[in-house]
């Protein structure tokens, strides 16, 4: 058989499993992100049937599945409203470092790793995943409730973060002193500060180059600028899912709606490959071994994210129930957290990398299922305000 050919018959199969889980995630009510997860567990290596010829198109898939979901994220909301919102929850930024960065430092004291493998432990326990939770609030039809902004606002805050400890975390890892360590954070700064400002400042003018009466001129133009926009952040040292957010806020509210209607079914088809790709990361055998001690921290953290997200939506006033939506929403990691992993494993700290997979995976995992619950829980548990 040709490389071609199996590459197109893996292709296939492969959408059509997603297909299928779609159906059945429909059906239960769920989100299909968890499925798709553990049914992905079977494609990577050590699998039950790897995925051979159709990797590498998964894997760079995956690359634009993330900035698709950021850019459509960001397409709900206006420059001015995100500024706002980020200005109003700096505190929930700082709370939510509190609460989550801390476990994940003890835990890597106390499983044995040196302090920089702890730190990159810290960091994974620290960011939600942008990626998972921008398209679970689209599945449970979110976007509009008043909790969104707060949610939103504390995944941005972690994003721009991302942006100054992944340089930093490098530097730390490699053994390099202070002064390399704030060369890397000065420029990943300027680099988000620069990309924002252009956003907030300039976006009116994007509705001129973007519009046109052909839909295919239309995706063509936003899809160009995002990945121009998205390898350029990245080039610079700060993350390409901060990048496309921006551009998505930069996008003029007149436009935002064709943008959107125009990019869904783009969208649905690289992030599913994304979610695939991630899965596909994780090799099972390797997270038995340290399983309690997975199970233990995810519990922790997932209580400490909860506690993020009640504190942020009651900073807008958002009732009981609102509260526990945004923190059930939070739980999820992902993208960053895989990031920091590699980011240890490849400095010679191979231990990170089981726990990160196994962590990130029973997350993954739990988090859209508690989020899909919140309301039947705050129904029974919680007072009605």
């Amino acid at each position: 058989m040709s490389e071609v050919s199996a590459l197109l018959l893996e292709l296939g199969a492969l959408f059509l499993g997603l297909s299928l889980l779609g159906l059945l995630a429909r059906r239960v009510g769920l989100s299909p992100i968890p499925l798709v997860l553990l049914a992905a567990l079977a494609l990577g290596d050590g699998g039950l049937v790897p995925l051979e010829q159709a990797r590498p198109f998964v894997e760079t898939a995956a690359e634009i599945g993330l900035v698709m979901l950021l850019l459509t994220l960001g397409l709900e909301f206006s420059a001015a409203e995100l500024v706002a919102s980020v200005r109003r929850h700096s505190p929930s930024g700082l709370v939510d470092l509190l609460l989550n960065a801390p476990p994940g430092f003890l835990a890597g004291h106390l499983l044995g790793l040196p302090w920089p493998g702890a730190l990159a432990l810290a960091g994974i326990t620290w960011v939600s995943s942008s990626g998972i939770i921008a398209r679970l609030l689209g599945d449970l039809d979110r976007i509009a409730n008043r909790e969104t902004p707060a949610v939103l606002s504390v995944l941005v805050l972690e994003d721009v973060a991302m942006a100054l400890f992944l340089p930093l975390l490098a530097v730390v890892l490699a053994g390099a002193g202070p002064l390399r360590a704030a060369a890397g954070v000065a420029l990943a700064l300027g680099a988000v500060l620069l990309v924002l400002r252009a956003a907030h400042r300039h976006g009116h003018r994007l509705s001129r180059l973007l519009a046109h009466p052909d839909d295919e001129q239309v995706l063509l133009r936003l899809l160009a600028l995002t990945l121009l926009v998205a390898g350029l952040t990245q080039t610079l040292g700060a993350s390409a899912a901060v990048g496309a957010f921006l551009v998505g806020i930069a996008v003029p509210a007149s436009f935002a709606d064709r943008a959107r209607t125009i990019l869904s079914p783009l969208r649905d088809l690289f992030a599913a490959t994304f979610f695939v790709a991630f899965g596909m990361t994780i090799d099972a055998a390797a997270v038995w071994p340290v399983l309690p001690a997975v199970l233990l921290l995810a519990a922790v953290t997932a209580a400490t994210k909860i506690a993020t997200g009640w504190y942020a939506a009651r900073r807008d006033r958002v009732g009981s129930a609102g509260r526990l939506r945004a923190g059930t929403a939070l739980i999820a990691r992902g993208e960053f957290s895989v990031v920091i992993a590699g980011l240890a494993t490849a400095a010679g700290v191979a231990r990170v990398g089981p726990v990160a997979a196994g962590y990130v995976l029973v997350l993954a995992v739990a988090g859209p299922v508690l989020a899909r619950f919140a309301d039947p829980l705050s129904a029974r548990l919680l007072p009605r305000r």
